[in-house]
């Protein structure tokens, strides 16, 4: 993280944004063990309805406008996994 400001601007918009798209945060910023090459940083998992309604929500408009707020404010390892039943 190299801005806490950006961040910030960031988890107030991308919160509401998510919710709207029918994400449901199971886990944030809590206790990480990592293994191997495993980077033990913040750690956010939101899980939705399908696969396509996350791809949906992450290319919202909403969400669009707090990637510009985060912007360069942290280096992000952003990934949408298909889940199972």
């Amino acid at each position: 993280m190299s801005d806490p400001e950006k961040l910030a601007a960031y988890d107030k918009l991308a919160g509401p944004a998510v919710k709207a798209g029918g994400g449901r945060v199971l886990s944030r910023g809590g206790q990480v063990v990592a293994h191997d090459a495993g980077i033990a940083g913040r750690t956010i998992l939101i899980e939705f309805d399908s696969f396509e309604q996350a791809v949906a929500a992450r290319e919202s408009a909403a969400y669009q406008e707090a990637l510009v707020a985060l912007s360069d404010g942290v280096e992000r390892d952003f990934r949408i996994v298909e889940g199972i039943d």
